[in-house]
C-alpha cells in the first residue's frame, strides 16, 4: 500500500514545498512504483539495478548491525565496505524508509548516521525529513528530534541555519510537536552562533505553539546576552525567569555577575547574588569570587571584604584568586603596603602561593605608586620562584616605566620579552604610545607604532583611543574625527571611551549638536553611557547656558546605572548660579551633602559667592556650616579673598571673623588680601579691628601655652 507525504507549504519558504510518495515497505521504490531519480532521463531499464542496490545496501546494514549491536554505542557505527558515491539521494532516503519500516528505527538510524558522515549527503535535506517522518510514523519521536537536531547543527555550518529551523518548525505539521527540548536546543544553537534576536523570535514562535520553556530555555536566553555584553536585555530575561520561580546554575550565575560588575550595575548584581541564594542557590566558591573581584574593580573594598567573611562564614575558604582579587583591588585602590601584607600572607602560605596573577597585581600596585625598584623586585623575585612573567608582566611594568618617563627600560624590557620568546602584543604598544603621548612626544609614538605595523600589529580601539584622545587635548578636532572614521573602516566598534573622548572635546567647544549626535549614536550601538560621558554633556549644556538639557540629561542618567558626582552637581549648581537660580543651586548643593559627596571647592565657594551678592551672608554662612573644619577653613579663606577682588570688604570682615573662631591660625595670603581691599576701599576700622582681634587672640593662646 502506498501512502502519501505532503509537506504543507502553510506559512512556509516555497523552497521547502514538495510531493513525496512514501511507501511503508520501500519508499520511492516499489514493484508498481518508481521515484524520478537525481537524472531526469533516467529509464526503467535502471530500475531493477537500483532496486538491487537498494535491496543490498539494506542488507549489509543490517549485517553490520547486529555484528556491531554488542557495542555500546546506539546506534553503532557501521563498516559497510561500500563507497558512498555508488549511492544516488534518492537511494539513501529509500533505504532510510525501508529499513525503518522492516528493521526498526535504532537500525534506520544507523545508516542515516553512516550516511550524513560524507559531505554528499550530510547537507541533503531530504534525507533528514525522510528520517525524522520515518520515525514518526514508527512512533519513535524522540529520535525524530535528535535528527532534526542533527540536521540544524549541520546546516548552521554551512550557513543556512534559519532553513533548517523552519523545517523543524515545519515538521509539527508532520506530528513532530515540537517540545521544551527542540526549543532549548534550537535557541542554543541559533544564539550561539550569535543570532540572538532570531533566538528570540523562535522562542516567541515556539511558546505561541504551546511550548512550555523551563529553566534552561530562560538560561540560554540570559547567557547569550551576557556573551554579548548586553546586560540590560540579560536583565529583562534574568527577570522573567524570577516571575516563574526559576534558578540559574552556578556556572551561569557567575557569568551574569561578571557582565553586571563590568557594565557597572554592581547594586543589581549584589540584588540578584541576595534574591537567587533566597531561592535555594547555593553560592559556592567561583560565585563568592567573581562578586569579591566584581567589588574591587569597582573600588568597593570594603564591600568585597565584607563579601569575604560572609564566604568564610558559609565554609568556604579563600583561594589564590580570592586573595589575588584581594590584592588587585586594594592595589587600584591606592593601598599597595596593605596589598603586600595580604601577598606577604601568600607567600608563607603552605596550600596557595601567589601565581603570575598575583605578582603581575602587586607588580602594577607598585609602579601606580610610583616604585618602581619594588615592582623590578618583584620581577627579579618571581623568576627565582620558577614562575615564568607573561606577556601581561611585562606590559605592567613597561607601563610603569613609560608613565615615569623611562623610556630606554621601556624598551630595554620589550627587547627582554623578544628574547625570552614572548612577543610585545597591541597591549605592549598602548602602554609605550600612550606614555609617550602623555609626555608630548607624539611623533615618536606614531614611530612605535609604524615599526608595530611592520612586525604584523594590529592597532586595536585602545590604540585609536589614546590617538584621538590626544589630538583632542590639542583641539585637533578634525584629525580626531579621521582616526575615529579610520577605526569604524577598520571593523572596529569604538567602546563607550572613544565616543566619551570625542563628546567631552564637542562640549568644550560648545558644539552640543555634535555631541548629542554621537551620544545617541553610542546608545544605538549598545554602548552604555559612563559617568563622564554624562558629565560632559551636561557640563556642555550648562556652557551653552541650555539648562534644560542638562537636567534632562541630569535625569538620564539612573536609565544607564550612572550616579552623578561632585564634578556632575557642579556644573549644574554653576550653571544655575549664573542664571541667578540659586534656590535649585541650592537643592542641588543640599542633595549632594545629603548623599555623601563632598562639594568640590569651586562648587562651594560658587554658592556660597552669589548669595553674598545678594547680600544674603546667612545663607552663605549656612552652606558653609555644612562641610567639615578643614574644608570650612580652606573654603572660606577662599571665598574672603574673592571677595576683596570684589571689594566687597564688609562681608570679607564677617567671614574673616567666623574664620577666626574656627582657627587662630591666619593665612597671611587672605589677610594681606584682606588688608589690601579694606585700604584701597578706605574701610581702615575693619583692618584696625582684625588685627587687633589676631593680637589679642594671639596673646591670649601665649598665656594658655604658659
Amino acid at each position: 500500500m502506498v501512502s502519501f507525504l505532503i509537506l504543507r507549504t502553510h506559512g512556509f519558504p516555497h523552497r521547502f514545498t514538495s510531493v513525496f510518495i512514501l511507501s511503508r515497505k520501500a519508499l520511492c521504490f516499489c514493484s508498481s512504483s518508481t521515484l524520478p531519480t537525481s537524472s531526469s532521463s533516467s529509464s526503467s531499464s535502471h530500475v531493477p539495478s537500483s532496486q538491487s542496490m537498494v535491496k543490498r545496501v539494506c542488507s549489509l546494514v543490517c549485517e553490520s548491525y547486529y555484528q556491531h549491536a554488542h557495542m555500546r554505542v546506539s546506534p553503532p557505527r557501521l563498516h559497510l565496505g561500500i563507497d558512498a558515491d555508488s549511492l544516488t539521494h534518492e537511494q539513501a532516503i529509500t533505504i532510510v524508509a525501508s529499513l525503518a519500516d522492516d528493521a526498526g528505527s535504532i537500525v534506520a538510524l544507523s545508516f542515516f548516521n553512516w550516511a550524513i558522515g560524507y559531505s554528499k549527503f550530510r547537507h541533503f535535506m531530504r534525507l533528514y525529513i525522510v528520517c525524522a517522518t520515518s520515525l514518526i510514523g514508527n512512533g519513535n519521536l524522540e529520535k525524530a528530534r535528535e535528527v532534526m537536531q542533527c540536521m540544524v547543527k549541520n546546516f548552521a555550518e554551512i550557513g543556512r541555519l534559519k532553513e533548517a529551523v523552519e523545517m523543524v518548525i515545519e515538521m509539527h505539521n508532520q506530528g513532530l510537536v515540537p517540545n521544551t527540548r527542540t526549543l532549548n536546543w534550537v535557541i542554543k544553537i541559533t544564539s550561539d552562533m550569535g543570532l540572538v534576536e532570531y533566538a528570540e523570535y523562535l522562542f516567541e514562535e515556539m511558546c505561541a505553539r504551546g511550548v512550555r520553556p523551563d529553566s534552561v530555555s530562560y538560561r540560554v536566553m540570559v547567557v547569550a546576552y551576557c556573551k554579548m555584553g548586553n546586560v540590560l536585555e540579560a536583565d529583562r530575561w534574568l527577570s522573567s525567569m524570577l516571575e516563574r520561580g526559576f534558578v540559574v546554575d552556578n556556572a551561569s550565575f557567575t557569568l551574569i555577575i561578571s557582565r553586571l560588575f563590568e557594565k557597572g550595575f554592581a547594586t543589581r548584581a549584589l540584588w540578584y547574588f541576595r534574591k537567587f541564594s533566597d531561592m535555594g542557590l547555593k553560592p559556592n566558591l567561583i560565585n563568592f569570587t567573581s562578586m569579591i573581584e566584581g567589588f574591587c574593580k569597582k573600588g568597593s573594598i570594603k564591600q568585597a571584604f565584607e563579601m569575604l567573611e560572609e564566604m568564610v562564614g558559609k565554609g568556604w575558604k579563600p583561594n589564590v584568586y580570592t586573595h589575588t582579587a584581594l590584592i588587585d583591588g586594594l592595589c587600584k585602590k591606592g593601598w599597595t603596603e596593605k596589598a603586600f601584607r595580604l601577598f606577604l600572607k601568600l607567600v608563607r602560605s603552605e596550600n596557595h602561593k601567589p601565581n603570575v596573577l598575583t605578582y603581575t597585581s602587586m607588580i602594577s600596585g607598585y609602579c601606580r605608586d610610583d616604585k618602581l625598584n619594588r615592582a623590578e623586585m618583584l620581577l627579579s623575585r618571581m623568576k627565582e620562584q620558577g614562575l615564568v612573567p607573561n606577556t601581561n608582566t611585562y606590559t605592567t611594568l613597561i607601563d610603569g616605566h613609560c608613565k615615569a618617563g623611562n623610556f630606554e627600560r621601556a624598551y630595554g624590557l620589550m627587547n627582554l620579552m623578544n628574547n625570552e620568546g614572548f612577543s610585545p602584543n597591541v597591549c605592549t604598544y598602548n602602554a609605550i604610545v600612550d606614555g609617550l603621548c602623555k609626555k608630548g612626544r607624539v611623533q615618536e609614538a606614531y614611530k612605535m607604532l609604524k615599526n608595530g605595523f611592520h612586525n604584523g600589529l594590529k592597532a586595536d580601539k585602545v590604540t585609536y583611543t589614546i590617538l584621538i584622545s590626544e589630538h583632542c587635548k590639542q583641539a585637533d578636532i578634525k584629525l580626531a574625527l579621521v582616526l575615529f572614521n579610520k577605526m569604524v573602516k577598520s571593523g572596529i566598534q569604538p567602546d563607550i571611551h572613544s565616543y566619551t573622548t570625542l563628546i567631552a572635546v564637542f562640549c568644550r567647544e560648545k558644539r552640543m549638536k555634535e555631541s548629542e549626535m554621537f551620544f545617541e549614536e553610542a546608545v544605538k550601538f549598545g554602548l552604555i553611557p559612563t559617568n563622564k560621558t554624562y558629565t560632559s554633556m551636561i557640563c556642555g549644556y550648562c556652557r551653552e547656558g541650555n539648562l534644560k538639557l542638562a537636567l534632562k540629561f541630569f535625569n538620564r542618567m539612573g536609565d544607564h546605572g550612572c550616579a552623578p558626582d561632585s564634578i556632575t552637581y557642579g556644573a549644574l549648581i554653576s550653571g544655575l548660579c549664573k542664571q541667578s537660580k540659586l534656590g535649585e543651586a541650592r537643592r542641588f548643593y543640599d542633595t549632594m551633602i545629603e548623599k555623601g559627596i563632598t562639594p568640590c571647592e569651586v562648587t562651594r565657594v560658587t554658592l556660597a559667592y552669589e548669595y553674598c551678592k545678594i547680600d544674603d551672608c546667612i545663607s552663605a554662612m549656612v552652606i558653609l556650616e555644612r562641610l567639615e573644619k578643614k574644608l570650612w577653613i580652606r573654603t572660606a579663606n577662599t571665598l574672603i579673598r574673592k571677595l576683596c577682588s570684589e571689594r566687597k570688604v564688609g562681608m570679607a570682615a564677617l567671614f574673616f571673623h567666623k574664620l577666626l573662631d574656627m582657627d587662630l591660625h591666619v593665612n597671611r595670603v587672605t589677610l594681606a588680601a584682606f588688608m589690601t581691599a579694606c585700604y584701597e576701599s578706605n574701610k581702615y576700622a575693619l583692618v584696625s579691628d582684625l588685627t587687633a582681634r589676631i593680637h589679642k587672640e594671639n596673646r591670649l593662646a601665649i598665656k594658655v601655652t604658659k
